[in-house]
């Protein structure tokens, strides 16, 4: 059940990151930054939560009931 509860949330952050990724590419993206100097509060929100489910997905795979 944890190593599957971890495959999820790793596939599910990396999506999330990705998704981040693109918006923060996007035209809208570019317009915001040429004018804040960093990414959208949108973006970044995105890899944050990302990266915090890719972080407790590697756990769960890694540290797991076998």
């Amino acid at each position: 059940m944890n190593k599957g509860l971890g495959v999820i949330g790793l596939v599910v952050g990396v999506l999330l990151i990705v998704w981040g990724y693109h918006l923060s590419q996007s035209v809208s993206g570019q317009f915001a930054r040429s004018f804040t100097g960093s990414p959208g509060d949108q973006s970044m929100w995105l890899y944050v939560g990302g990266s915090a489910l890719v972080a407790f997905g590697a756990y769960q795979i890694l540290t797991g009931r076998r």
